[in-house]
């Protein structure tokens, strides 16, 4: 049973400690993402990133099970231009190149049809999202961060990061169970 209880954030302190356990994970994910775009992972570039992903959304759900992050003027202060993520996104799209596209029921409760997708897209949207909050949580700012992080969890990361999730796991379960079986020695 996990420690985690969304009755312990009622102070500023307890969403300050959120905010680090989620910036925790957000570096994580992002430092990973860029070794694997740099080709530091080799072979093992799809498990790797299955466990990345796997991290982050565990911050995601954290972030799902707590009350709404309120901002007291209702407002998000500036953080300035958006990272340039392409050379993350290139470098990506030429370690997946076999399994960079696949396919997704983006809402199972509202759609029935399949939507084409590719991972580097998927991994560098979550990541964009990711580095926003972290922007706000490295500038002194931590409830800043969560509210965003929290909002675009439910509003955009979260969705491409469990299809990403779920993508990379078949290709993980496929290695591993696609086993062709061997021939049986007959006496």
């Amino acid at each position: 049973m996990s420690s985690f209880n969304t009755a312990d954030f009622n102070t500023a302190e307890d969403w300050n400690t959120l905010a680090e356990r989620v910036a925790l994970h957000v570096r994580n994910y992002l430092g990973g993402l860029e070794a694997v775009a740099r080709g530091e992972a080799g072979a093992h570039t799809v498990p790797l990133l299955l466990l990345e992903v796997s991290q982050v959304i565990l911050a995601g759900a954290q972030l799902g099970a707590s009350a709404d992050v309120i901002l007291p003027d209702n407002w998000e202060p500036e953080v300035g231009e958006d990272p340039d993520l392409d050379a993350v996104r290139q470098g990506l799209a030429e370690r997946l190149a076999l399994v960079d596209d696949y396919t997704e029921v983006f809402d199972p409760y509202k759609d029935n049809e399949s939507t084409s997708y590719r991972l580097s897209d998927d991994l560098v949207d979550v990541a964009s999202d990711l580095i926003h909050g972290l922007r706000h949580y490295e500038k002194g700012r931590p409830l800043e961060a969560l509210w965003w992080w929290q909002y675009s969890y439910f509003n955009h990361w979260g969705n491409h990061a469990g299809a990403a999730l779920r993508a990379l796991h078949a290709v993980v379960a496929g290695a591993r169970l696609d086993v062709e079986t061997e021939p049986v020695a007959t006496p």
